[in-house]
């Protein structure tokens, strides 16, 4: 959990500095608007990627139970139209 907050306000007023000491700090920096938690300022270092999640289109998964490769061509064709 951030240590440091800092309100939007403060965030505008000095950005350039606020956003060059995150990235210097091992320590996140949490933005508040009103008191509640909006954002957070931190070094890239310290965030890990999550999964990345994939979604197929409908057209796609249809496509790849086709039986052949006839058919395979047949439905991208269909689903690129005059492309």
């Amino acid at each position: 959990m951030p240590s440091k907050a800092i309100t939007i306000k403060e965030l505008h007023a000095k950005t350039g500095e606020l956003v060059r000491r995150a990235g210097l700090s091992r320590t996140p920096v949490s933005i508040t608007d009103r008191g509640r938690a909006v954002a957070v300022l931190a070094n890239p270092s310290l965030i890990t990627p999550g999964p990345r999640k994939r979604t197929l289109l409908p057209e796609y998964e249809a496509m790849m139970a086709a039986p052949s490769m006839d058919t395979i061509q047949a439905a991208l064709n269909d689903v690129r139209g005059e492309r």
